[in-house]
């Protein structure tokens, strides 16, 4: 019978700690609560910080746990379960309301559109399931960079780059939109991305209420942006389609 590697389940067994507690711990706690020695614990603590399971404030010296768990947390919902549940909300948010939809995924450090349902209409359209957007401008990426922090850490490392005059690149002006997100609960990207193009995005949650993705309308500024407004009622319904998404993923009412 194969022998179990010490390492792995003392390094399994502080993680467990990390997450069953509400507060930081330290390394006299941590070392405490599972019998081992400083060194050790200290040791496996800075293993784990170094793969991103783990993070250390720099201020009291306490741990907690890391962002990379999140990642991980999210790749066990299958990409193709989220799209699964979506495809009957999208394909009723896109008649509604007239636009295209897209479904999109954080991967690295943009968005990854995972499902896309055309604009209701005889116009010729190119399907852009697989396509990357950016997060620091798009509606898509500012929601997923709202609420998971995962992809906030990626969309602040990276370079914000100018697409249009309309383009937010400084980190004052990316929180602030991100805070702002988060008050409402939804995104939007008007001409930010690409000119004569707005956009409206709202957050999907599985049901340990964690973000997994994000859905949205696109299209023509003068329709989606009338008079210089956002039509409500696409907001509305962008909110609607994200919610029901979220329940049917277990995630309750918002």
């Amino acid at each position: 019978m194969a022998r179990n590697i010490q390492s792995l389940e003392r390094a399994a067994a502080v993680l467990r700690l990390l997450a069953g507690g509400e507060r930081r711990l330290g390394l006299t706690e941590v070392a405490g609560a599972l019998g081992l020695a400083k060194g050790t614990a200290h040791g496996i603590l800075r293993t784990l910080q170094h793969e991103g399971f783990v993070e250390q404030d720099p201020a009291s010296g306490r741990y907690q746990l890391g962002a990379e768990l999140l990642r991980l947390g999210n790749s066990y919902l299958d990409v193709h379960e989220l799209r699964a549940r979506a495809l009957v909300w999208t394909d009723d948010l896109a008649r509604s309301s007239g636009e295209s939809v897209y479904l999109g995924v954080l991967h690295q450090q943009g968005v990854l559109i995972v499902h896309h349902v055309f604009r209701p209409d005889d116009s010729r359209q190119v399907l852009e399931v697989g396509a990357m957007q950016p997060l620091h401008s798009t509606a898509l990426g500012k929601v997923l960079s709202a609420y998971d922090p995962v992809a906030h850490t990626e969309a602040v490392e990276a370079g914000r780059e100018r697409f249009t005059p309309r383009t937010l690149t400084t980190a004052e002006q990316f929180e602030e939109v991100l805070d702002l997100t988060r008050a409402r609960g939804w995104a939007a990207d008007v001409e930010e991305t690409w000119d004569g193009v707005a956009s409206i995005a709202a957050p999907i949650h599985d049901r340990r209420r964690m973000p997994v993705g994000a859905v949205g309308v696109t299209g023509a500024v003068e329709r989606v942006r009338p008079g210089g407004e956002l039509k409500p009622e696409l907001v509305a319904a962008v909110r609607d389609c994200a919610r029901a998404v979220s329940r049917d993923l277990g995630a309750g009412r918002f």
